[in-house]
């Protein structure tokens, strides 16, 4: 039976204790060996990894109000499946809510099937995935036992100049949220979101890396002087660092697929982050109400269907009867009929502090209210009504979206704006890239809506 995770877990705010916070990270790169391939994820099949040029990390932190305790990893990977995420929290005891994410890696291990030595072979390796499984756990549970009641402090910049949007109409996610967390003065940890996609290593790199990521980190670990946890926000659209223009200290551009490159973004990220922190605002964060939801989404892409059948793309299908929240869904061999997949959705509120929980890429024009009005005519459907936005559900002082959450479904694309048949959008004599990876037009209006419940739903109890 599908269940409707509402779990409005509401203690008045008197009984709320101090905050508690943990930080941990582990590392979960993959061995390079000889007799088993490391296919690496996020560009075209049959990329093999030949070496390690930085390790790849799961982060994890652990926060409670005293009475529930929440967990969030993230990961340096490509994403990773809702059954993953599920499997993490059956190995997990005493936490009232854990979130499991990924970077969106695009220079680690394939973890989801599509990048194997051909698209119709998948790259997952299962003792590998057994084994981020169980660091994952790991890391969880080590930030679980040092933890420590802790303030908060909170700043946002917008960082414009270190993304590019790739796709028409061009929307930029540009904010990054930062917050530090102290224990009698002395910095515990810093949590860090932001908005873009780590492929600055582009797609000839054989090297395994956390691409710009992991020199964001290390940069501001070092200059707050405390570990640093990096979770990826509205990465869809496509928010990205190829073509970003990087000079090095002596003004020299700096080119797409370098080393150079990757670290200079990476610490400018970093240092942005710190100057922002050293005007942070204290913020409250507690009393927490948790909630997630599962839902279902039709698979309206053939080549979902496709690498299904040949074993790649290994989900549980389930019969689509228009209703993303059946009461007993029922699985499904036959893609010949309308089918679906499960997902799930999340909403946090930390005192001050709301946070978004969403399964996959989500493009900013979902997020911000900012979808194309009146659509462009060459729109597939340029009628379609305009999504609820994610961040007007959300009432808080400070609000947070976590994408890739708990799941990695592709993009989630404005139905208005999706142009898949020609004559094309803008003038253009091709569609543009995301359709192809994103699991329908269905999805955005099914999500926004979804999440637009969720939150109501929170509000009027």
């Amino acid at each position: 039976m599908l269940r409707l995770f509402w779990l409005l877990l509401l203690a008045p705010v008197a009984s709320a204790g101090p905050l508690t916070v943990g930080f941990a990270d582990i590392d979960v790169t993959p061995a390079i060996e000889a007799k088993t391939p490391v296919f690496m994820a996020g560009f075209g099949a049959n990329r093999k990894a030949t070496k390690v040029h930085d390790p790849l990390m799961a982060r994890a932190v652990v926060l409670s109000d005293g009475t529930q305790k929440i967990a969030m990893v993230c990961t340096d990977v490509i994403g990773l499946f809702n059954d993953f995420a599920n499997d993490v929290r059956s190995d997990l005891t005493g936490f009232t809510y854990v979130l499991v994410s990924s970077t969106h890696n695009h220079e680690g291990p394939d973890t989801m099937g599509l990048w194997g030595s051909s698209p119709f072979n998948s790259g997952v390796n299962e003792e590998y995935m057994k084994h981020l499984r169980a660091n994952i756990v790991k890391a969880i549970n080590t930030a679980d036992k040092k933890a420590k009641p802790a303030t908060a402090k909170i700043a946002v910049v917008a960082l414009p100049h270190l993304m590019e949007d790739n796709r028409q109409p061009y929307v930029k996610h540009e904010d990054l949220v930062a917050i530090r967390f102290e224990s009698e003065g002395k910095p515990l940890g810093v949590l860090v979101q932001w908005n873009n996609h780590p492929e600055t290593m582009a797609s000839k790199n054989t090297e395994i890396t956390s691409d710009f990521v992991g020199y964001t980190v290390g940069e501001l670990a070092k200059r707050q002087r405390c570990p640093v946890a990096y979770f990826t926000g509205t990465v869809g659209g496509l928010m990205t660092t190829l073509k970003v223009p990087i000079k090095n200290p002596q003004g020299k551009l700096l080119e797409d697929g370098t080393w150079e490159k990757t670290e200079q973004l990476g610490r400018e990220v970093a240092i942005e982050a710190d100057k922002a922190l050293k005007t942070a605002k204290p913020v409250t964060l507690t009393p927490f109400e948790i909630r997630r939801r599962e839902i279902h989404i039709p698979v309206q892409n053939d080549l979902y269907k496709l690498v299904w059948r040949a074993g790649v793309l290994k989900r549980t299908f389930y019969v689509w009867d228009n209703n993303p929240t059946p009461f007993k869904p029922a699985t499904s061999e036959d893609l010949s009929k309308p089918g679906a997949l499960r997902t799930e959705l999340g909403y946090l509120k930390l005192g001050d502090l709301e946070v978004a929980v969403i399964p996959g890429e989500i493009y900013p024009e979902l997020v911000l209210n900012r979808v194309q009005d009146p659509a462009d005519p060459a729109a597939d459907f340029p009628d379609a009504p305009i999504e609820p936005a994610i961040y007007d559900q959300l009432r808080a002082p400070y609000k947070m979206l976590i994408g890739l959450g708990n799941d990695e479904i592709g993009y989630i694309i404005p139905k208005r704006q999706w142009d898949k048949k020609p004559p094309f959008c803008y003038g253009r004599t091709k569609e543009q890239y995301g359709e192809m990876n994103s699991i329908g037009p269905d999805a955005a209006p099914i999500i926004c809506d979804q999440f637009q419940k969720l939150v109501k739903e929170n509000k009027d109890k």
